[in-house]
């Protein structure tokens, strides 16, 4: 079965980083692009960053561009997302999902699985 994975949250200063993970299992992975996601509490869950299956073209939410890179290896099966110079409203359960194929959107309903998240807390 289709399983995503996430690791790699925890607490990290404003201005620092940290480099999420996302183990995927039950699918062939190459085929398929990525995305994260993050909800924060109180708030709806929103898109940070996606990536294709085909070239590895990559777009961010407006709030983390520049700051944020999502990337993939695909001998590994696993997405990234390499975050820097966080911010404290970067706070958030970020999750990590698949989106269906031959899908165009990044919006929420364009993804079919979803991982469990993993929190990411900026705070001095």
């Amino acid at each position: 079965q289709v399983q995503l994975v996430e690791s790699g949250g925890g607490l990290a200063q404003p201005g620092g980083s940290l480099r999420l993970s996302c183990a995927a299992s039950g699918f062939t992975f190459s085929t398929y692009g990525m995305s994260w996601f993050r909800q924060a509490p109180g708030k709806e869950r929103e898109f940070v960053a996606g990536i294709t299956s085909s070239d590895g073209s990559t777009y961010y939410a407006n709030s983390v561009k520049g700051r944020f890179t999502i990337s993939r290896d695909n001998a590994k099966n696993t997405a990234y997302l390499q975050m820097n110079s966080l911010k404290p409203e970067d706070t958030a359960l970020y999750y990590c999902a698949r989106r269906r194929s031959g899908s165009i959107s990044y919006g929420r309903p364009a993804h079919d699985y979803w991982g469990q998240g993993t929190q990411v807390t900026v705070s001095s």
